[in-house]
């Protein structure tokens, strides 16, 4: 320890005493600790609490205090995007952890409806604890470091006890960055005197530092797993299937403590009561922990259980008992409230003593909680009999997303099959090589359907997050369900999402072209664009005659012309096989000019238009909702490998906007300061700029842009009151569910899409869903061939919860709008095409803004 000696001077410099407390108010009385384990104070350079522990700190000492004890086996399951570790630790007496492997695989059995293993005497309990996956949280992270210097150091016949029946699983920290950047900003501002003002800088920090690199907020990525992160937790979350999975997170500073269960009439149905029975039990443990400390608490109050992707939840319906635990904020180390000065250091001792609790109480109900898991995948398998619903089925032109829908129910841990023959579900024809099966009698069935399903009904409207998720439909995929017409002998060999390049293509004399509806087809382009190399866009569909025969593209195909590289086809040769191998891309080798298309000629220049190549801008801060803005940053830099510029709202007025052909407005606090907006008109019709709006973006600048577009249908209007009608009157007791009747819960709703129309290239089916969590209704406007996609006139919610007030009002609303304005065009999403990075299929509407936003013509009437 003589290094970290020599380090812990300076660092105590910068600590504040005033928030120190010695490793002795962290720990449980009485126990005795072993002294050659090194404390988290002598790791990380100043006491517990006093400063937030630095990410390099906080691993060293992971990392220390695993190779100190018998008791860890420490792995490194992952990196950030920005390429931080991801630390998972193994917990267990020694003679378990001698036999690890035979007892993740025993435990594992537990859970397998065809084998008939029961649950032995010396059967341990999986006890799952993650730490850190909002980085703002800091004793949602740092309530780690005292555990695992508890279970690596206290000695005595009850530790042994606990280990000997218990395996822990300690995951630290899951989001790094965002820790990272939390760490920053407080240090930033951190004073040797605390500042208690809730008003101080240091305590600013929320949104920005709750997410990860992309602004994902990764406790809504249990289910979706676009990012690392949780890819790499996931990974390691079912090779256990822990019994209790428990994630710790703090809430407003002015709250108390609160931990599961939820609010019982907010429970997802697919969630056995059995384990909110569980919950409750486990509850018991937790409130005797308190109560022994006269911690203010709650439960059953203000948090549900009804999106299954976020950390509670998701494990309710893998037979696990999901345990939410939120301490109130203490932000930058020490917050006036009205509950009292909130101190870091104490929301630490009170997550570390709700972990000893967590532990605790899987331990003494460990015979319940691994019949629960074992009978739970026994009662999936029972139902998945009962449901007339005997497999699902899909498929879809483009193989992109057919391989990233195979990879999302793969981390699921759920099969899927290669369909075998053609088959016909539902008047449409899937077709073998090209489809998939996935059968619901599988012991993830529960999962499955909260995959596939489509809620509608719902006991109370009341969300903590979305209601509505069908992932298929967010994929735009093909599907059905099939009942009486599956047969075994549709499934073929189990299916994998294994990537495989495109063959190599051909060397043309006279151009290539390749298909748009390939999800990586607008990567592919601006590949070629950022090359230098001339590209044209179908708009019309035409048959060419290529090197390997003749083939049909649709509308919105990209034809990259030789004759605009001149002298120089090796370069453009060496692109179209790039494409084909890293994009997947069927690159077609072309040796004429001429189309046997009638007025398709590639030189043509109403069936084809050039492209340019697109410089994006995007706007946050300020308002701007950050989530919104990280998923275009993420669509763009990580799946589209384009450049995209960052830009805070404040800035816009002091930059130089003829740099950039596109700027992005995300929803949130959209509006724009009178100059700036001035700006933004000059750009969009004198320099020909095109602005893309999102939800609250959208709603705004169609106000500011299109002031001439039909005002959204109003509400049909209550009865006039009289003198005998006396106005309303509520017993506030109702407040609750009368306020969420007319909220969109975050649903999915359904539009009618132009194909046709440049934005809607690549598209063969006209119905698209979106993901919804505004009520806001955007104009009809005068231009009949600009509303681009419209919600259904009759029933557009698909699966969510909205009110059917909510629902008359969207009918027939405009969903995405595409207008020229002057030289530039202005596109407005009245949803989030780009939602949590998983709705690949309105990715493709985003994605033709960006590069189609001037392929289309305004109406004579309207561009005079």
């Amino acid at each position: 320890m003589l290094v970290r000696t020599a380090l812990l001077l300076p660092f105590l410099l910068f600590a504040s005493a005033a928030l120190a407390e010695p490793m002795d108010y962290y720990l449980p009385h009485g126990v005795d600790y072993d002294p050659a384990v090194p404390t988290p104070e002598q790791v990380l350079g100043h006491p517990l609490g006093a400063q937030p522990a630095r990410h390099d700190r906080f691993i060293d000492y992971i990392r220390a205090v695993a190779d100190a004890s018998p008791r860890m086996q420490r792995t490194t399951i992952g990196h950030s995007h920005e390429g931080r570790p991801i630390e998972f630790i193994v917990v267990s007496s020694p003679e378990n952890l001698a036999r690890i492997d035979d007892i993740r695989a025993r435990h594992l059995a537990l859970g397998d409806p065809d084998r008939d293993v029961a649950p032995g005497p010396d059967m341990p309990v999986v006890t799952w604890l993650n730490f850190g996956v909002h980085g703002a949280e800091a004793s949602g992270m740092e309530a780690a470091l005292p555990l695992l210097y508890h279970l690596a150091a206290a000695r005595g016949p009850e530790i042994e006890r606990t280990l000997g029946e218990s395996v822990i699983l300690i995951t630290a920290i899951f989001n790094p960055d965002g820790h990272s950047r939390r760490i920053n900003h407080v240090l930033t501002y951190l004073s040797q005197v605390p500042v208690t003002d809730p008003a101080h800088a240091a305590h600013n920090l929320w949104i920005e530092a709750r997410t990860n690199h992309y602004w994902f907020d990764l406790n809504r990525q249990w289910l979706f797993q676009t990012q690392p992160e949780p890819q790499a937790w996931m990974r390691a979350w079912h090779a256990w299937k822990p019994n209790v999975t428990v994630d710790y997170h703090e809430m407003g500073s002015n709250a108390t403590y609160y931990f599961h269960p939820g609010v019982p009439a907010r429970r997802n149905p697919l969630i056995p009561p059995r384990a909110r029975d569980l919950a409750q039990k486990m509850a018991a443990f937790h409130r005797a922990a308190l109560d022994a400390e006269a911690r203010l608490y709650y439960s059953e109050e203000g948090f549900d259980n009804f999106y299954i992707g976020k950390g509670s939840t998701y494990p309710q319906v893998n037979g696990s008992i999901g345990i939410l635990f939120e301490a109130a904020a203490a932000r930058g180390g020490a917050i006036e409230t009205p509950n009292g000065v909130r101190r870091l250091a104490d929301n630490i001792r009170t997550h570390f003593r709700t972990a000893l609790s967590s532990i605790e109480g899987a331990r003494s109900l460990r015979t319940e909680l691994l019949a629960h898991q074992r009978q739970f995948f026994r009662d999936a398998v029972a139902e998945a009999a009962k449901d007339k619903r005997v497999a699902f089925v899909f498929t879809s032109p483009d193989r992109a997303r057919r391989l990233h829908f195979l990879e999302l129910l793969e981390r699921n841990d759920i099969a899927a099959w290669h369909l075998a023959r053609d088959v016909r579900v539902q008047d449409r024809l899937y077709r073998a090589g090209e489809s998939f099966i996935v059968p619901l009698r599988q012991k993830q069935y529960v999962l499955l359907r909260g995959i596939f399903d489509r809620p509608r009904a719902f006991t109370e409207a009341i969300f903590y997050d979305v209601s509505g998720w069908t992932v298929p439909l967010a994929f735009d995929l093909d599907h059905a369900a099939m009942g009486r017409a599956f047969r075994r002998d549709l499934l073929g060999a189990r299916a994998h999402a294994e990537w495989t390049p495109a063959p190599v293509p051909d060397r043309a004399s006279y151009g290539y072209v390749f298909s748009w509806d390939d999800y990586y087809a607008p990567r592919a382009l601006y590949r070629l664009l950022a090359a230098g190399v001339k590209a044209r866009v179908a708009r019309t569909p035409f048959r060419a005659v290529t090197t390997q025969g003749t083939v049909d593209f649709a509308r919105g195909a990209i034809f990259v012309p030789l004759a605009a590289r001149a002298g120089d086809p090796e370069r453009a040769h060496a692109l179209v096989r790039e494409i084909a191998q890293e994009d997947g891309i069927v690159v077609h080798a072309l040796e004429s000019g001429h189309t046997p298309t009638a007025g398709a000629d590639f030189g043509g220049g109403e069936s084809f238009a050039t492209l340019a190549r697109p410089t994006v801008l995007l706007v946050f801060d300020g308002g701007i909702a950050r989530y919104d803005a990280g998923e275009v940053w993420h669509l763009l830099d990580v799946r589209m490998r384009m450049p995209v510029t960052l830009v805070e709202k404040a800035r816009l007025g002091s930059i130089d906007w003829s740099r950039y052909t596109h700027i992005v407005l995300p929803g949130g606090r959209a509006d724009l300061p009178a100059p700036v907006r001035k700006r933004l008109e000059q750009w969009i019709e004198e320099e020909g700029g095109t602005l893309i709006a999102l939800r609250q973006g959208a709603e705004w600048a169609q106000k500011t842009l299109f002031a001439k577009a039909e005002k959204p249908a109003k509400a049909q209007a209550a009865e006039p009151k009289t003198a005998a009608t006396p106005p309303e009157r509520h017993d506030y007791a109702e407040f609750p569910r009368r306020e969420a009747e007319d909220v969109i819960g975050g649903a999915l709703f359904e539009s009618d899409l132009d194909i046709t129309h440049p934005l809607g290239y690549g598209f063969h089916d006209r119905r698209i869903a979106s993901q919804r969590n505004t009520t806001l209704v955007l104009g009809t406007p005068s231009n009949p061939y600009a509303t681009v996609a419209r919600y259904d006139l009759e029933s557009p919610l698909v699966a969510g919860y909205a009110s059917a007030r909510r629902e008359r009002e969207i009918a027939g609303s405009p969903m995405l709008i595409a207008e020229r304005r002057g030289k530039g065009s202005v596109v407005l999403f009245a949803d989030d095409p780009n939602f949590r990075g998983v709705f690949y299929g309105t990715n493709r509407l985003f994605m033709n803004a960006i590069f189609f936003s001037r392929a289309f013509a305004a109406p004579r009437s309207e561009g005079e």
